[in-house]
């Protein structure tokens, strides 16, 4: 409910309530039980969770350009899933989650050639 929604219940239209001394107004004042915490509440928990999305954007990334070069066979699939988690939470950094989840394809694509190559999972630059 926004202040409006809260002056209309009240009969007024300035936000004072009815038989309040005049210049006294209610209409912006909020305590914990009233919809005006739990908006400022709900901002905090979006900004929070704008924050983690773009941060699980990051290790995504971060996570597929290192799976690469080591450890793939984990370090792909954790940046899939970050990715998909950071796009699901509508992150800002949306480039660099799609470039992550690109990554960790790439990492899976990069070991099935490698396993192929030497029919074990393991590998090594050595040949």
């Amino acid at each position: 409910m926004t202040p409006t929604t809260l002056t209309r219940r009240s009969g007024t239209a300035d936000g004072t309530e009815p038989g309040a001394p005049a210049g006294t107004s209610t209409a912006g004042t909020s305590t914990a039980g009233t919809p005006g915490a739990a908006g400022s509440v709900r901002s905090s928990r979006s900004t929070r969770s704008s924050r983690d999305a773009d941060a699980l954007a990051v290790a995504s990334f971060v996570l597929g350009l290192v799976g690469l070069l080591v450890m793939n066979i984990l370090l792909g699939p954790a940046a899939i899933v970050m990715a998909v988690v950071a796009l699901a939470r509508s992150t800002a950094r949306r480039g660099r989650a799609l470039l992550g989840l690109t990554l960790g394809v790439a990492d899976l694509v990069v070991l099935a050639f490698l396993v192929t190559g030497n029919g074990a999972v393991g590998w090594s630059f050595s040949g």
